[in-house]
């Protein structure tokens, strides 16, 4: 059972690998795709259920929260969101 829920697990992140580098444009790929790269392997099940949640969000929105044009619905203040805000974690190749 522990190989199949690992299999599961590693396919999910695959996916939500894939879903934060393959927003649309480039800036909101660095932003979320970012995001999901530096953080994810801390994330524990909460975590993941939010980041799912988000990346369902439009990117403009998204992007508005992260940098503070945008009111951020309650549901993802905390932490996560916290976090997304830093930017501290965008990485622009040059």
């Amino acid at each position: 059972m522990t190989d199949s829920f690992d299999q599961a697990h590693q396919d999910r992140l695959k996916r939500l690998h894939y879903r934060a580098w393959h927003r649309g444009t480039r800036e909101a790929d660095y932003m979320i795709g970012g995001f999901f790269d530096t953080f994810h392997a801390q994330w524990g099940e909460q975590q993941l259920v939010w980041f799912e949640k988000l990346i369902d969000e439009e990117d403009v929105d998204i992007m508005g929260w992260a940098l503070g044009t945008l009111n951020t619905p309650p549901e993802y203040e905390g932490p996560m969101m916290a976090a997304l805000k830093k930017l501290d974690y965008v990485d622009i190749p040059r």
